[in-house]
């Protein structure tokens, strides 16, 4: 767990730096498309079903407009193309490297939902809360395994790959992963 968390430190920090150029282009092109704030925040559920904020480039137009305002099941539609480039590519969840770096997070493990999303998640499928033993990553098993879920049964299933992960967890395996 320490060298796993040291990892985490490490890299998050280097692509930070190494990647910090790209955040300020990105930020600036947020800013001039859908204006401030350049980060969307937003509750997530994390090892121990403790709380934190993670953060993303926003790239929704409407500043009051939150993720919790759309079904589970649903994707938000970007604002325009840079929304829609940094959607398509995943780059608007680099500044989650953050969230790493202060360890609210890992690079792997399972990925992190929303409170009210794990409470009713939880009450249907069996085990669900054994995914917070962990950090919630950037990345996960069930994410390169399996698609975008909107379905009970691609939470059942993404939760399959998650558990394998926890069972398997070590260093090679993160390489992999």
């Amino acid at each position: 767990a320490h060298l796993l968390r040291a990892l985490d430190v490490v890299v998050s920090l280097g692509a930070l730096v190494f990647l910090s150029p790209l955040l300020a282009l990105l930020a600036l092109l947020v800013r001039l498309e859908v204006g401030r704030p350049i980060l969307f925040r937003q509750r997530r559920v994390s090892i121990d079903n403790s709380e934190f904020t993670i953060l993303k480039f926003r790239t929704l137009a409407e500043v009051d407009v939150t993720e919790s305002d759309v079904d589970w099941s649903a994707r938000t539609r970007a604002a325009g193309p840079v929304g829609r480039l940094l959607r398509a590519s995943s780059l608007d969840e680099l500044p989650q490297l953050w969230n790493v770096l202060r360890g609210d997070m890992s690079l792997v493990g399972p990925r992190p939902e929303r409170p009210e999303f794990v409470a009713n998640l939880t009450a249907q499928i069996p085990f669900y809360g054994q995914r917070h033993v962990v950090r919630p990553g950037l990345t996960g098993w069930a994410q390169v395994r399996h698609r975008y879920g909107s379905t009970i049964e691609d939470a059942q299933e993404k939760l399959q790959y998650d558990l394998f992960y926890i069972k398997h967890v070590s260093l090679p395996f993160d390489f992999y992963v």
